[in-house]
């Protein structure tokens, strides 16, 4: 009854469209969760982000849930989690997708959950890593650990989505470090962020976990941009 008392004044809303939330809806609303541009790159070992990462880093598995639009659903449910602080969106994504990756046998295989990491000031800033809700629902459902130690970003930067495409790669290369013990020798690392763009980001990434001896990468995202 007190639930009701506070949704009369403070009515919950889709994440997607604002649409109001019927009582069976979790944060996206039905009509979005239909018309939402899926990628299905689960059902295909060769998908397109696999192929973004061809020639530039080995990896054992790519794959996003979304594909992102400007202007569009996606868009409107990566901006209310990353800069609005609607942190459960990550959880209903990560919840979404891990059905998917449960029957990826490339995954099996997957020690650790690696997000990508924000500067310190930066998460000081917005008070949370955007992808931290969604990583931890995917390693619930995976049975996996969610490591939000093994990478450091050492450099502070602007707003990715604010940059042109040079500015996005500048300096790339520097961008994370890797702290790691003999105990991480060997282990399959799986690396998450919100939008796979460029892929330098992910790639700087990775890059910094293969000095780790015997690591192995993979790679899923909540969304893909697309033209």
């Amino acid at each position: 009854m007190f639930e009701s008392i506070i949704n009369l004044f403070f009515p919950k809303t889709c994440s997607g469209c604002s649409a109001l939330l019927l009582s069976n809806e979790k944060v996206i609303c039905t009509l979005c969760r239909h018309t939402i541009p899926l990628t299905n790159h689960h059902l295909n070992s060769e998908n397109e982000a696999v192929k973004k990462f061809y020639g530039r880093i080995p990896i054992h598995h790519a794959s996003a849930l979304f594909y992102f639009h400007k202007k569009g659903i996606v868009q409107e449910l990566i901006h209310n989690l990353k800069y609005r602080g609607h942190e459960e969106i990550g959880n209903v994504l990560g919840e979404w997708y891990v059905e998917d990756l449960k029957n990826i046998d490339a995954l099996k295989s997957v020690d650790e959950i690696i997000p990508v990491p924000l500067h310190r000031k930066k998460y000081k800033e917005r008070g949370y890593n955007q992808v931290t809700t969604f990583g931890k629902a995917l390693a619930k459902g995976l049975n996996l650990t969610y490591n939000d130690s093994l990478l450091i970003r050492n450099v502070y930067s602007k707003t990715q989505s604010k940059k042109n495409l040079l500015g996005r790669t500048e300096g790339i290369e520097t961008l994370f470090d890797v702290e790691f013990t003999e105990k991480d020798h060997y282990k399959h690392f799986l690396i998450i962020d919100d939008v796979i763009t460029t892929g330098a980001t992910l790639e700087a990434c990775s890059n910094s976990i293969l000095k780790i001896p015997g690591a192995k990468i993979s790679i899923v995202c909540m969304a893909m941009a697309h033209s």
